[in-house]
C-alpha cells in the first residue's frame, strides 16, 4: 500500500547552489565577452594607428605635390614670358628684314619667256575650233509639235 498524504510538489524548489552556479556561468560569459571586446579594441587601435600613419604620409605627399605644382607653374610662367619676348623680337626682326628680302628676291628673280608651241611637225598642227551646236540647228529641223492626231495643216500652230 502506498502512502499518499497529499503532499505534492508541483515545482522543484530553487536552491541557492543553483543560483550561484547560474551567476558563475553568467560571469564567465561576460568575462569571455570582455576579453573578446578587449581584443577587438586592441585590433581597432592598431588599425587606427596604421590609418593615421597612412593619413600622415598621404598629407606629406600632397604637400610635396602641391609644392611641385607651384614650382612648375612658376617655371611655366617664366617660359611663357620668354616665349612672348622671343616672338616679339622675331616679329621686329622680320619687319626690319622684309625690305632686304624683297630686294634680294627682285634681284635674283628667275624669268622665263612665254611658252611657244612648236607646230612644225604635222602631228603638232593646230586644229580649228570645234563648232558646237544643238542637234536641231545641226540637222536644220525645228521642235516637234503635237498635232492631236490631225494631219490638217490648219490645226498646226504657226512656228
Amino acid at each position: 500500500m502506498s502512502l499518499n498524504l497529499g503532499i505534492r510538489r508541483s515545482k522543484p524548489k530553487h536552491r541557492a547552489a543553483d543560483k550561484v552556479a547560474e551567476l558563475k556561468q553568467q560571469l564567465k560569459d561576460q568575462q569571455a565577452e570582455t576579453v573578446s571586446a578587449f581584443g577587438q579594441l586592441i585590433g581597432a587601435a592598431d588599425t587606427i594607428a596604421i590609418l593615421e600613419a597612412d593619413l600622415a604620409e598621404a598629407r606629406a605627399q600632397k604637400a610635396e605635390a602641391e609644392q611641385v605644382v607651384r614650382c612648375l607653374a612658376a617655371d611655366l610662367d617664366d617660359r611663357t614670358a620668354e616665349r612672348d619676348q622671343a616672338l616679339a623680337d622675331l616679329a621686329a626682326a622680320r619687319a626690319q628684314l622684309a625690305p632686304f628680302l624683297a630686294a634680294e628676291a627682285n634681284a635674283n628673280a628667275i624669268t622665263v619667256p612665254a611658252p611657244e608651241r612648236d607646230t612644225t611637225a604635222f602631228e603638232d598642227q593646230a586644229t580649228e575650233p570645234i563648232k558646237v551646236t544643238t542637234l536641231w540647228a545641226a540637222l536644220g529641223i525645228g521642235p516637234v509639235l503635237a498635232t492631236q492626231g490631225s494631219t490638217d495643216p490648219a490645226h498646226l500652230p504657226a512656228a
